[in-house]
């Protein structure tokens, strides 16, 4: 499918892997008028008639709107998590299929996948048992959406693709505290010890849980190649095939920013998912998608925009 002459709908776009998204589009030659973003404060797409309103006249949707942030955001709104998630995404899809859209992408999560699956998770893995509890409730209301793309392909053959992303850093990411995942949350601990003069810093958990990640702007790009060139039923891992653990991860990004301070480990708060790593093979072999951007060049990137931007981005 080429892009460059097609009316594209990116819910979310405003957001941060959003904005990431536009720009591959951009550099692949999709005039910036062709890219449509419907605004929150006008578009509320947990009322149908607003998704209707926003698919009107659109060829493409690529539906990464999304209510998301870390294991206390995921603990304390489990019940918004699921709803509007759900809701969102259901009707977007149905909005869609209804106003003869050409294309949809709705992007799932890793934290669809159950909470013990053998690393690196493959597709087939998805449905083999629950998620890890803390971060259920957006898997779920996630993964569902993969059924329903299943079902109205296989009833209407309406293209619906649905691709499921680790987790993403990068630069204009949440630094925001009560919202942030783990990358963005361990820089801004680490700038403001630094800044406050502090030498040490608390981090939850034990440290033992192991996370892969995936860098905004290839996430961006395994996108729009899904978007032009993937047109199957079954879901597709987005990542980079890279495992960390917490406790290096820390001594990562306090080597990179010059923090000598100790690391205090509060092991009352829960690690989440003890593993998370994806098997990428199906993204490589469908649409020609690995990741190009080392973890390390990432995080320098990451950290530099944040210290660049951080009283903006923090809330």
């Amino acid at each position: 499918m080429d892009l460059k002459d097609k009316k594209i709908l990116i819910t979310g776009g405003g957001g941060f892997l959003g904005s990431h998204v536009i720009q591959k589009l951009l550099e692949k030659g999709v005039p910036q008028e062709n890219i449509f973003v419907p605004r929150q404060s006008e578009y509320d797409l947990r009322k149908l008639e607003d998704c209707k309103k926003a698919v009107s006249n659109q060829q493409i949707v690529i539906h990464l709107a999304a209510k998301v942030g870390g294991i206390g955001f995921n603990q304390e709104k489990p019940g918004e998590l699921f709803y509007d998630n759900m809701v969102m995404g259901a009707q977007m899809i149905e909005a869609a299929y209804r106003a003869g859209v050409q294309k949809f992408v709705a992007l799932g999560t890793v934290c669809a996948y159950p909470k013990f699956t053998s690393t690196p998770f493959k597709e087939e893995n998805l449905w083999n048992d629950y998620p890890e509890e803390t971060n259920a409730h957006y898997g779920l209301a996630k993964k569902a959406l993969l059924i329903q793309a299943q079902a109205y392909r296989s009833q209407y053959g309406f293209n619906v693709i649905f691709l499921l992303p680790v987790n993403l850093y990068g630069s204009g990411d949440s630094f925001d505290p009560t919202r942030s995942h783990v990358i963005p949350a361990l820089i801004k601990k680490v700038a403001d010890a630094i800044k406050n003069k502090e030498d040490y810093i608390n981090v939850w958990g034990t440290g033992q849980a192991t996370r892969e990640f995936l860098y905004a702007p290839d996430a961006a790009e395994g996108i729009v190649l899904a978007t032009e060139k993937y047109d199957k039923s079954d879901p597709v891992n987005l990542g980079s095939g890279q495992e960390i653990s917490i406790k290096n991860l820390i001594a990562l990004i306090c080597r990179l920013m010059g923090f000598k301070g100790e690391i205090r480990w509060d092991i009352s708060k829960p690690d989440g998912q003890p593993r998370r790593m994806l098997d990428t093979s199906r993204a490589e072999q469908e649409f020609d998608f690995k990741a190009k951007t080392s973890f390390v060049e990432g995080l320098k990137k990451t950290i530099k925009w944040y210290l660049q931007n951080q009283e903006e981005s923090s809330g």
